[in-house]
């Protein structure tokens, strides 16, 4: 990526090229994904890939400032996305309230809300008030509780009818774009082509305007679960353990650290 993306140039890549986009917690692994990206996500994921809980759900605001501060470090030139985690945009008074701490304590240049058409009023409320927005519809992990699971969406006309509905109203808030989560495909391409802007699938198929992986699944790191949707690019957790293994081994028969290594 030569030029960190905006608002608008972002909304021009509908219909024109599809956005990368890829989660990040950390300077370290932001820097890598830079120059490939589009947007880095800091997704509340990390309550789940990086602090080993089994939802998002006690993932708190200030958990998710300390990773966006450090995602801005490491990736000062990417378009960078802090989702706003569960209980912190109940009402539009609260839902301000937080994204304008996001805003002033990190270099954020948008926060994502999950919900449709029941979350368009605080979403108008947000952009109104100069905060950018990123939707999310779909399957939305913050729902996982009051669903009983995580279930794909887009199975039924109904559905179907609803996702257009929630994309529409989301676009209509003032949303930028959106992603849209765990969704037949079918269903998930005419959501797309039903509103203008950008829709970023995960796990909704390749013909909406983007896609979006969380890294550590992207990267073969999280070993608990695949999930259909998830493409692993390396396997990483056997290249990381080949790796501690065999500085273990060289630290017990002292060949670490050699003469090379010593001052």
């Amino acid at each position: 990526m030569s030029k960190k993306l905006t608002i608008s140039s972002i909304k021009k890549t509908k219909g024109v090229k599809p956005l990368v986009m890829i989660t990040a917690y950390d300077a370290l692994f932001a820097k890598l994904f830079e120059e490939s990206a589009d947007m880095i996500l800091v997704g509340d994921s990390l309550n789940m890939s990086f602090a080993g809980k089994s939802d998002t759900l006690s993932a708190t605001l200030q958990q998710m400032i300390y990773h966006t501060n450090a995602v801005c470090e490491g990736a000062p030139n990417s378009f960078v996305i802090c989702d706003m985690p569960f209980g912190t945009y109940t009402t539009e008074e609260k839902a301000l309230e937080n994204a304008i701490k996001v805003f002033q304590e990190t270099a954020a240049d948008c926060v994502k809300i999950e919900g449709g058409r029941d979350k368009a009023a605080i979403i108008q409320y947000l952009t109104d008030n100069g905060i950018a927005v990123c939707g999310h519809i779909g399957l939305l992990p913050q729902s996982v509780r009051s669903e009983g699971g995580y279930k794909v969406k887009g199975k039924s006309k109904e559905e179907k009818e609803a996702l257009i509905a929630d994309a529409k109203a989301v676009a209509s808030a003032g949303a930028f774009c959106m992603v849209i989560e765990g969704t037949k495909a079918d269903v998930a391409k005419t959501v797309a082509e039903a509103v203008s802007i950008p829709v970023i699938g995960i796990g909704a198929g390749n013909e909406v305007d983007g896609q979006v992986l969380v890294f550590s699944d992207m990267l073969g790191l999280f070993e608990a679960f695949t999930p259909k949707f998830v493409k692993k690019y390396i396997d990483g957790a056997t290249l990381v353990k080949n790796a501690v293994a065999s500085y273990a081994k060289e630290v017990e028969s002292r060949a670490f650290p050699s003469e090379e290594h010593t001052y």
